[in-house]
C-alpha cells in the first residue's frame, strides 16, 4: 500500500460566478498556497447588454427604462446622471420643488441601496440575523418608491426638467414617519454589529487600502472616505439642491473593512438628516420644466420647432443634443458615476460613455486579496460593494 503523499504545490480554484443576486457574475481565478492567496484575477463580462451602444440609438427619454438595469439597488442614481448630461448641454433650469424632490429620492435610493450592501457582506462574514433586519426597513423604502413613482426598482420617474410627476397626497407624512423610524433600525444595526467580537475579527484590518493608493486607483464613494479623505461630490460639484441642508461627510482614517463598514452606517443616518430638511422645506410650485415653459408661453408655437416637440407630451419627446462634449457625475452610493457625452445636433447621443463607480472600484482587489487568507476574500470583495450590472454594463 502506497503512502498518501502531501503536494506541495499551488492550487487554482474558480470563485463565482455566482447567481446575479448574490456578487453577480464575478468570476475570480485564485491562487492558493494552502489557505494563502497568491494571486487573484477577476474575469468580468458575463453580463455585460451592451448599455453604451443601446445609448447611441436611443432618444434620451427611450433610454431612461434602461439605466436602472446598470446598478439595478440604487436606480434613481442611474436616471439622475442621464438626465443630468442633456440638462447641461440644454441648460435647461429645473424648477426648485422638482430638485428637492430629486434629492429625497436619491437619498431614499442610497439608504436602500446601502442597506442591501450590508445585510449580504453580514451573512458573507457568518452572520445571518441582519440579513433579514435589512429587508424589513428596505420594504419601506420600496412602497414610499411605488407609492410615488407606480414602480419599486425600475423607476422611470426622473425627466429632462424636473421628475415624472408629483409627489402623491400625504406621501411627504408616510416619509417622515419612516425616517423617525429608520433612525431606531439604524440604531439597532450599530448595537447587533459595530462592537461584536466575532464581527471585528473578520473585518478589523483586512483590506486596508492607504489614502494615496485609493487616490492612486482612481477609489471613489466609501471606499476613497474609509481611507482618510474627505471627498464627497455632493459638497464637491454643488449639484441639485444638496448646499441648502445641514449634513457632514462620513469619513474614516483606517482605510480597512471596518472603515469601509462604518462609512456607509454614518452615510445612512446623514440621508436621514437630508431627506427630513427636504421634507420640511420642500416649496411649492411646478414639479417639472415643461409645465413652467407652457405657463410662460405667450404664442402659438409652429408645428415642427423645438419649442413645440419640446411641450407637446409625445411619447418620447425628442430633446435635441447640442453639438459638445461634456462629462457629468453624481455621488452614487458606490462612489464616483459618471457620464461622458457627446452631443451631435441629433435626439440621439454620438457618444455615451458611463463611468461607473463599482468597476473602477473593483480593480483594486487583486492587490488587497494577495498575502491574505481565502476566507478574508469574501470580506473584502464584500467591503467594495459592487454591482455587476454597472461594472459589466
Amino acid at each position: 500500500m502506497t503512502a498518501p503523499t502531501t503536494r506541495k504545490d499551488l492550487m487554482i480554484v474558480n470563485m463565482g460566478p455566482q447567481h446575479p443576486s448574490m456578487h453577480g457574475v464575478l468570476r475570480l481565478i485564485v491562487t492558493l498556497d494552502g489557505e494563502d492567496v497568491v494571486d487573484c484575477e477577476p474575469i468580468l463580462g458575463y453580463l455585460h447588454r451592451g448599455m453604451e451602444k443601446i445609448a447611441e440609438n436611443r432618444t434620451i427619454i427611450q433610454y431612461l427604462p434602461y439605466v436602472t438595469r446598470w446598478d439595478y439597488l440604487a436606480t434613481m442614481f442611474t436616471e439622475a446622471i442621464t438626465i443630468n448630461g442633456p440638462e447641461q448641454l440644454g441648460n435647461i433650469q429645473v424648477p426648485k420643488r422638482a430638485s428637492y424632490i430629486r434629492v429625497i429620492m436619491l437619498e431614499l435610493s442610497r439608504i436602500a441601496s446601502h442597506l442591501l450592501w450590508l445585510g449580504p457582506f453580514m451573512a458573507d462574514i457568518g452572520a445571518q440575523t441582519p440579513f433579514f433586519y435589512i429587508f424589513r426597513e428596505r420594504e419601506l423604502i420600496y412602497d414610499l418608491f411605488e407609492a410615488a413613482t407606480g414602480m419599486r426598482m425600475m423607476h422611470n420617474y426622473f425627466r429632462i426638467g424636473g421628475v415624472a410627476a408629483d409627489l402623491p397626497y400625504g406621501w411627504i407624512d408616510k416619509c417622515l414617519d419612516f425616517c423617525d423610524y429608520f433612525l431606531t433600525g439604524v440604531a439597532e444595526y450599530q448595537k447587533l454589529i459595530t462592537r461584536n467580537p466575532i464581527f471585528l475579527e473578520r473585518v478589523e484590518g483586512v483590506g486596508i487600502i492607504g489614502r494615496d493608493e485609493a487616490l492612486n486607483w482612481g477609489l471613489s464613494g466609501p471606499m476613497l472616505r474609509a481611507s482618510g479623505i474627505e471627498w464627497d461630490l455632493r459638497k464637491v460639484d454643488h449639484y441639485e439642491s444638496y448646499d441648502e441642508f445641514d449634513w457632514q461627510v462620513q469619513w474614516q482614517r483606517e482605510g480597512d473593512s471596518l472603515a469601509r463598514y462604518l462609512v456607509r452606517i454614518g452615510e445612512m443616518t446623514e440621508s436621514i438628516k437630508i431627506i427630513q430638511q427636504a421634507l420640511e422645506g420642500i416649496p411649492g410650485g411646478p414639479y417639472e420644466n415643461l409645465e413652467m415653459r407652457r405657463f410662460d408661453r405667450l404664442k402659438d408655437p409652429e408645428w415642427n420647432d423645438f419649442e413645440y416637440r419640446f411641450i407637446s407630451k409625445k411619447p418620447s419627446p425628442t430633446f435635441e443634443l447640442s453639438k459638445q462634449e461634456l462629462y457629468v457625475r453624481v455621488e452614487a452610493p458606490k462612489g464616483e458615476l459618471g457620464i461622458f457625452l457627446i452631443g451631435d445636433q441629433s435626439v440621439f447621443p454620438w457618444r455615451w460613455k458611463i463611468r461607473p463607480p463599482g468597476f473602477i472600484n473593483l480593480q483594486i482587489l487583486p492587490q488587497l486579496v494577495k498575502r491574505m487568507k481565502l476566507a478574508d476574500i469574501m470580506t473584502i470583495l464584500g467591503s467594495i460593494d459592487i454591482i455587476m450590472g454597472e461594472v459589466d454594463r
